[in-house]
């Protein structure tokens, strides 16, 4: 059977439960693929908070403040994420003394990683660090212990985290998405022709893909 190529694009933060899902989701459908893709998956950059303080804030009451609900839509909201996740097989552990931090540094490094074929490894354990385990993904040493975790080199990351041009790429990039309109998360783009917002039903993400096969056929 031949591959068809397929690159897709995703938009995101590593704070953001609903990429979680939304890859996750994804994951499941191309499941239902199987070797039919030659895939290239490439993650862009989108800080949810980029004001973030460096100590970052409680996420509980984060989330009410920014979306103007109680503390009860909060609860049922991290509930409906935890059963969801639960299905797909990721555990959210929310917490009431659970923080949110700025991802500035996390996505510098995700972009360090892109050519290295190891930045979607990097990107799931950014969000099984912060999700599962709770870490704060802007403390350096966090974030060095999920590069050498996923394979990758510690002091090579630790100089990416120093270079001013990784910094300024990194930026620019965010900067372009915010140009082309997008204003939440995740996105997903394919080979740059078709694109999911948000964390669709898995469904979504398998009739496109089926559209892709029979277009290529």
């Amino acid at each position: 059977m031949e591959k068809h190529y397929l690159r897709i694009d995703i938009v995101s933060d590593v704070v953001c439960p609903w990429c979680v899902i939304g890859f996750k989701r994804l994951q499941q459908a191309l499941a239902k693929f199987p070797g039919q893709f030659d895939l290239n998956i490439v993650w862009h950059p989108f800080e949810l908070n980029p004001q973030m303080p460096h100590s970052g804030e409680n996420l509980r009451e984060h989330i009410t403040d920014k979306y103007r609900i109680s503390d009860q839509e909060s609860a049922e909201n991290r509930e409906r994420l935890t059963e969801i996740g639960r299905e797909l097989g990721f555990t959210f552990n929310f917490t009431d003394e659970m923080r949110i931090y700025n991802t500035n540094q996390a996505h510098r490094l995700l972009h360090w990683a892109e050519p290295t074929g190891h930045q979607t490894d990097l990107q799931i354990r950014l969000f099984e660090d912060y999700f599962t385990h709770g870490k704060n993904l802007n403390h350096e040493e966090v974030l060095l212990d999920a590069v050498e975790a996923v394979g990758l080199n510690r002091t090579e990351a630790s100089q990416a985290l120093q270079d001013k041009a990784i910094t300024r790429q990194t930026l620019a990039r965010e900067e372009q998405l915010l140009l082309q309109g997008i204003r939440g998360v995740p996105l997903f783009m394919f080979n740059h022709e078709h694109a999911i917002n948000g964390a669709q039903e898995v469904s979504a993400f398998e009739a496109l893909l089926q559209q892709l096969t029979e277009s290529a056929s």
